[in-house]
């Protein structure tokens, strides 16, 4: 004679798709797992009267479903956190491409540096006061392990008077420039005279003194 079961026993599942793939978990009641948090997404477990009856399945999926919760709530905790980080990365970089390299000044005390958009400003400034001269660009490199920099620049010049002459004379004032101001140790400064100047009129007659009727 059978004895009454208490807990009524679901349906029997019926034949998993296919073979589970490594990993995947078998439920007491034979059910694969994935199956199961498959049908729970879909919203096809009231169509399945075994998934609806069987505690082990509907156990499995309460606990899939607070995991899956769970990770939801810290995505959508970080990402903010995660775009501001980028935000503020991305920012660094951008300001880094602006100021260029950091060069060593020639202080055997101190690691000091300074950005090469901010020495370039300076030394095609000091090539701006040599008269008939327009520095159009300036770059600084480092040269060797040590402090040294080389300047490589590029000129418009007025061919008033000689061309090495004025070139000569940019180079002096850069030079001195690197130093005085700013602290480099400039071993070189190449230049390439890549346009052409008006010479600067001269100076226009000066008005006439006196002369009373």
């Amino acid at each position: 004679m059978a004895l009454d079961d208490p807990h009524p026993r679901p349906p029997d599942p019926p034949e998993a798709d296919g073979r589970p793939f490594e990993g995947d978990e078998v439920l007491p009641c034979g059910r694969l797992l994935s199956r199961v948090w498959e049908q729970e997404c879909d919203a096809l477990p009231a169509t399945d009267p075994h998934t609806v009856s069987c505690p082990y399945c509907r156990e499995a999926v309460e606990g899939l479903a607070t995991v899956n919760a769970a990770t939801r709530a810290l995505r959508a905790e970080h990402a903010p956190r995660l775009h501001a980080l980028a935000d503020r990365v991305m920012n660094i970089v951008r300001a880094e491409v602006r100021l260029g390299r950091l060069l060593p000044l020639a202080d055997p005390d101190r690691d000091l540096r300074i950005a090469e958009s901010a020495a370039a400003k300076v030394l095609r400034r000091a090539a701006d006061t040599v008269p008939g001269a327009r520095a159009a660009g300036c770059r600084l490199a480092p040269e060797g392990e040590g402090t040294d920099v080389r300047v490589t620049m590029t000129l418009a010049a007025a061919l008033d008077r000689p061309l090495p002459d004025r070139v000569h004379q940019v180079r002096r004032s850069v030079l001195h420039s690197a130093g005085q101001d700013l602290g480099l140790a400039v071993t070189a400064v190449d230049i390439t005279v890549v346009d052409v100047l008006e010479p600067e009129p001269p100076p226009g007659p000066g008005l006439p003194t006196g002369g009373g009727a």
